[in-house]
């Protein structure tokens, strides 16, 4: 059983979508959670509903003082840190010869750097804790090439490297570093609601699990890396796509 109760995380990009989804969850299992947005109205609200158990903060993954303040709060309101998530992202591109260094820039400020800061700055608070877990989201994107998006998977990929040597480094203080590599998951970034029948089955059709990832289902994955319960998992991937990195069937396998 996932049990969280006595510990305090901070979660970036919490206010929607899977973050959002992780601090209820969290909650529930007994953590206090930090919740740090760019959108500070929408994060306030989602920890106003959580009670005394979560608090909210204005969080720029990309400000290296944001940060800092994000860390401070959290050992000052709850006393602690024991749980780092990286969850705050963008996505997005075009074909390589049409993307702009802006847009590249962009993408590896908010999904690269974001958690070179995030992973760097809970380092001393987690040493003090006694060890922690800190949990970077990367995506199937950065397990493989996807079209259009060059500047996503080349953060994604990073992140994925930044996980092993960050469990390496930091695994004589009892800090952990796992990423999690989401497939297609129901979120604002996907519109899945606006596609129609058509788009969904193109979209979601082909996995061998044949529907959408829901953001409950990542938070629960996410939960398991918090806990103790995944205490000798370190630099190790945790996929959660439906089975879409397994590969693509020739043909749609049938029994009759």
């Amino acid at each position: 059983m996932i049990d969280l109760e006595g510990k305090v995380a901070l979660i970036s990009g919490g206010a929607r979508g899977q973050g959002e989804a992780e601090a209820r969850l969290f909650v529930s299992l007994g953590a206090k959670v930090l919740i740090g947005d760019v959108l500070s109205a929408e994060a306030e609200a989602v920890a106003r509903s959580l009670g005394d158990s979560a608090s909210s903060c204005h969080l720029d993954v990309t400000s290296e003082n944001d940060w800092q303040d994000a860390v401070a709060m959290a050992e000052k309101t709850f006393g602690r840190l024991d749980v780092l998530v990286n969850n705050a992202g963008i996505s997005g591109g075009e074909f390589i010869e049409d993307e702009s260094g802006e847009a590249f820039t962009r993408m590896f400020q908010i999904n690269q750097l974001g958690v070179f800061y995030g992973i760097k700055y809970v380092v001393e608070p987690m040493k003090a804790a006694g060890g922690g877990s800190i949990i970077n989201i990367s995506s199937t994107a950065g397990l493989r090439g996807v079209t259009k998006c060059i500047g996503y998977s080349a953060t994604k990929w990073a992140v994925r490297g930044m996980t092993k040597t960050g469990a390496i480094e930091l695994g004589q203080y009892g800090i952990r570093v796992n990423s999690v590599h989401p497939g297609i998951i129901n979120t604002a970034m996907v519109n899945w609601d606006q596609m129609n029948e058509k788009q969904q089955a193109m979209v979601a059709g082909s996995l061998p699990l044949p529907r959408i990832g829901e953001v409950e289902e990542v938070a629960q994955m996410v939960a398991f890396l918090a806990s103790d319960a995944s205490s000798y998992s370190t630099g190790s991937e945790f996929i959660i796509d439906g089975g879409s990195s397994a590969g693509q069937p020739f043909f749609k396998p049938k029994r009759s």
